[in-house]
């Protein structure tokens, strides 16, 4: 199956109808070698190679973060962030084989805003949690930029999502205890960064999402936009390159889904991210830079 993506950037020559704007996967990229990243032989940062992954090189987690952190140009408007080949994932139900998704190909670049949609079940939150390391393929290629990242072990899976992907749910899934600040600035102290410095890139990004007199303020005291901003900010504190989001204003009412989208498109532009966002508001959908269906455990131009 061919990758097909649409050209979302103005310098592209492509013609102004609508099938140009699909193009497959460029000859021999799939080709290309990285037996440079390959491990120690005393190294375990790598599962054992999942059934019928398609290809096997080892990258650790170190070696991966500090390269997509030194690469300055990854951001660079119309470079590819992420691609996925031959994505397969199943359950095993008794003696059934429950295929959720079926050699799923996709790219994502810098900058672009791609809707995911498609009926409930059909596999588009599965979708996400694997392309977010929260879940594994059955068998597939993951990259992001020219690293293959389809065979980490829980540990590099971790620092990985933890310092490059962003993820936002339907369901804020604030920490109710904390305040808004804490709540944004938590992913950094993790990280290791020093409290104060951490609280103050989080007063400064709540503020631009219209939070700074907030920033005190428990989850219960906020509303349900409010909740979901400080979501965003969260996701974006640690400047990831990859954003997902999973029905992010599914609980909101129109107005203030309107208003926290926008929100939301405004800072995935301004940083250069990559998002793919899974909707049902087709409204919402077709405001993003295109659109992806679903159907049958693939995913196809919409």
């Amino acid at each position: 199956m061919e990758i097909f993506e649409k050209y979302s950037f103005p310098d592209a020559d492509v013609a102004p109808d609508k099938d140009s704007y699909f193009m497959p996967v460029p000859d021999g990229y799939e080709d290309e070698e990285e037996d440079d990243f390959a491990l120690d032989e005393n190294d375990d940062l790598l599962d054992d190679p999942v059934e019928d992954h398609i290809d096997e090189h080892d990258i650790g987690v170190g070696e991966l973060s500090n390269d997509v952190e030194n690469d300055e140009d990854l951001r660079a408007e119309g470079n590819m962030l992420l691609m996925v080949r031959g994505l397969n994932k199943h359950f095993i139900q008794g003696a059934n084989k429950l295929q959720i998704l079926n050699n799923v190909d996709l790219r994502l670049y810098s900058g672009e805003i791609a809707a995911l949609i498609g009926p409930s079940g059909s596999g588009k939150s599965t979708l996400l949690q694997i392309l977010g390391l929260l879940d594994a393929p059955t068998s597939g290629k993951i990259m992001i930029g020219d690293r293959d990242i389809s065979c980490m072990k829980d540990r590099a899976r971790t620092k990985l999502r933890n310092e490059h992907i962003g993820f936002v749910y339907q369901f804020h899934h604030l920490l109710p205890e904390f305040s808004a600040l804490e709540n944004v600035a938590l992913p950094q102290i993790i990280a290791g960064v020093k409290q104060k410095d951490a609280e103050d890139k989080a007063a400064d990004l709540l503020e631009q999402l219209g939070l700074d007199h907030r920033l005190k303020h428990r989850p219960a005291t906020l509303s349900g936009g409010e909740q979901q901003r400080v979501a965003i900010a969260r996701a974006l504190i640690n400047d990831p390159y990859l954003l997902f989001a999973d029905e992010p204003t599914g609980n909101l009412d129109p107005e203030t889904s309107e208003e926290v989208f926008e929100i939301l498109l405004k800072q995935v532009r301004n940083r250069g991210i990559g998002a793919l966002i899974a909707t049902h508001n087709m409204t919402l959908a077709n405001e993003m830079d295109r659109i992806l269906e679903v159907k049958s455990g693939r995913v196809m131009p919409y």
